[in-house]
């Protein structure tokens, strides 16, 4: 991806610039997170997985909650999918939250899709009905964060940016009712927040002491940003970042999240992300998410693995430690 600039580019990381600006500026930028529990392996970030790693393994939650566990992340991303497999099957969720604690592993995030930013009134309260939803399952698991990603507008352009944001902040309302944090998610391939500095200027201008971001290496890749934009993100806005890697080819425009790799085996720019989120103040997990359909062949457990001392090696080869 060339890293020239495209005026709307431009545009986008200086709202990002002056995003930044205001959140350290603003009273209502402290978040009233619990400070993070330290690693197994020490280090600045945790390590965890999202269990689109191993999805097509079809191992169940329960399983995968154990896999994770003697694997040695320090937490799980599960997808709201899997919760209600789960409950249809007749799974407790209070059970459910006894054995994640029991393995040793914290909720990290967990995936849901509502489309709280839709133009239309009626399909946004359907939205925030979901997010409420999938909001009440994360909290019976022990989690109180989950994806927020621009559900609604994936496929349209031409949105007024302060009413998205006023969107946002209303689902925030909800999360902080609810005691769940809603990490506006940027996506590469969709029309609308697919740049970090829309991500940033939504956020801003919700204006939520519970706003947050969550980003991912091959969606900033994907949506077209470059990752010095980073920067302009406080690390205390954020509590989960995917990491992955990706390939030189296919180009950004035509890739696809099939093609993710391990940390390490791609072409990204991982020495400088992961020092970028330690200087900026990041503590969180590194949630490793992907969809590649040579892993979903292969064993569950030997995957897991190898993602998890792949992303370790790259934090150790970015920062010293891992």
């Amino acid at each position: 991806m060339s890293v020239e600039l495209s005026r709307r580019d431009f545009c986008a990381l200086s709202a990002a610039a002056v995003a930044s600006t205001i959140a350290v500026s603003s009273p209502m930028s402290t978040l009233a997170a619990a400070p993070a529990k330290p690693s197994r392996h020490g280090g600045p970030f945790r390590y965890c997985l999202n269990t689109s790693t191993i999805r097509e393994q079809k191992l169940g939650i329960v399983a995968e909650i154990e896999l994770v566990s003697k694997v040695g992340y320090d937490g799980i991303e599960p997808w709201i999918r899997e919760l209600d497999d789960y409950v249809k099957e007749g799974g407790s969720l209070g059970d459910l939250k006894k054995r994640i604690a029991d393995a040793g592993l914290t909720v990290e995030s967990a995936i849901g899709f509502s489309a709280f930013l839709h133009e239309e009134a009626a399909e946004r309260q359907k939205g925030l009905d979901e997010a409420k939803r999938c909001m009440d399952l994360v909290l019976q698991i022990g989690g109180e964060r989950i994806a927020a990603p621009p559900v609604g507008v994936t496929n349209s352009t031409g949105h007024d940016p302060v009413a998205l944001a006023a969107r946002y902040r209303q689902l925030c309302e909800l999360g902080q009712q609810m005691g769940v944090y809603p990490q506006l998610e940027l996506w590469g391939f969709s029309k609308t927040l697919h740049l970090l500095g829309e991500v940033a200027f939504t956020g801003t201008e919700a204006a939520h002491p519970w706003a947050c971001y969550l980003l991912d290496v091959y969606h900033i890749y994907k949506g077209g940003s470059n990752f010095e934009g980073l920067a302009m993100f406080r690390g205390e806005r954020m509590f989960n970042f995917h990491i992955n890697d990706y390939p030189a080819n296919p180009p950004w425009e035509t890739i696809a999240d099939k093609d993710r790799v391990y940390p390490g085996d791609g072409v990204a720019p991982l020495n400088d992300i992961l020092k970028t989120l330690y200087h900026v103040g990041y503590r969180g997990a590194l949630s490793l998410e992907l969809f590649n359909p040579d892993y979903w062949k292969q064993d569950a457990e030997l995957v897991a693995r190898t993602g998890l001392e792949k992303t370790r090696a790259a934090v150790a080869k970015a920062l010293g430690n891992g």
